[in-house]
C-alpha cells in the first residue's frame, strides 16, 4: 500500500473554527507555517474565503494547546521550541511512548501485527530511497499505531498532547548525516520486540529510540552552529 500525501482537512464540519484549527495544525506540522512565523490572519481569511472570526477562535484553541502564542498588539505566531524545551520534552516522550510499546505487546493479534509490518516496510522503503519526508510521515503513522494498540485512553491522551510539540520539529533530527539509517535500525529492534510480545524489550527499545532522536537533534544543532560561525568568521 503506497503512502498517500497528506490531504488538507475540510474547513466545513461540526464547527467552522474546529476545521480551521485542524488545518492550521497541519500547516504547522508540515512546516507550511514555520516555528516563530507570524500568522497573517487577513491573508488566510481571504484565501479560505471565511471571516476572521472563526480564524481567531481557532487561534485561541491552538494557543490553549500551546502551539501558538498570542501577542497583544502584534498578532499570533507559531511557538518556537529551543534546546531546553527539547531536552525536557524528549525524555518525557520516551517514557510515555515506551509505556505505549510495552502495553501494545499485550494487545497483539494477527491484524495488528500485519499493520505494524506494513508501516515498517514503508519505513524501510523510504530509508533505502533516502526520502526524509516519506520516512518522517511513515514514522509518525508507526508511532501513532503503537499508541492506539496500547489501548489506554489516558496514556493516549498524554502522549497525543505532547506529540504535537514533537511534530513541530518535523523530524529535524533526520537531517543529521547517518541518522535515518540509525533510526531504521532502532525500528527493526522495536518491531522485533513488538512481534515477539516482549513487553520489557519493546518498552526499552522505544524509550532508547526517542532518546536517540534527542541526541541526534542536539548534534545537528551543534553542527549548524559551527557552520554558522565558520561562515561569519571565514578566517578564524
Amino acid at each position: 500500500m503506497a503512502l498517500a500525501p497528506p490531504v488538507a482537512p475540510s474547513l466545513r464540519g461540526a464547527s467552522l473554527h474546529d476545521g480551521v484549527a485542524t488545518r492550521l495544525r497541519m500547516m504547522m506540522f508540515e512546516q507550511e507555517l514555520l516555528p516563530g512565523q507570524w500568522i497573517d490572519e487577513k491573508a488566510l481569511a481571504t484565501e479560505w474565503q471565511i471571516s476572521r472570526t472563526p480564524l481567531r477562535e481557532a487561534l485561541k484553541v491552538l494557543a490553549a494547546e500551546g502551539l501558538v502564542e498570542l501577542v497583544p498588539q502584534r498578532g499570533c505566531r507559531v511557538v518556537e521550541l529551543d534546546d531546553h524545551d527539547a531536552e525536557q520534552l524528549f525524555p518525557v516522550m520516551a517514557m510515555l511512548e515506551g509505556r505505549c510499546a510495552g502495553e501494545a505487546t499485550r494487545q497483539m493479534n494477527d491484524a495488528s501485527r500485519a499493520e505494524l509490518r506494513h508501516w515498517h516496510e514503508e519505513l524501510e522503503r523510504h530509508a533505502e530511497a533516502g526520502d526524509r519526508d516519506g520516512y518522517y510521515r511513515a514514522n509518525h503513522e508507526f508511532h501513532s499505531l503503537v499508541q492506539r494498540l496500547a489501548g489506554n485512553r489516558w496514556l493516549a491522551r498524554c502522549t497525543g498532547d505532547l506529540r504535537r510539540f514533537v511534530r513541530l520539529m518535523r523530524g529535524r533530527q533526520l537531517l543529521m548525516p547517518g541518522r535515518m539509517q540509525a533510526s531504521i535500525g532502532e525500528h527493526r529492534e522495536l518491531l522485533a520486540a513488538l512481534l515477539a510480545s516482549d513487553a520489557e524489550r519493546a518498552e526499552r527499545a522505544m524509550h532508547d529510540h526517542l532518546m536517540a532522536q534527542l541526541v541526534a537533534l542536539k548534534a545537528l544543532r551543534d553542527q549548524e552552529a559551527q557552520e554558522t560561525y565558520a561562515k561569519a568568521h571565514p578566517n578564524a
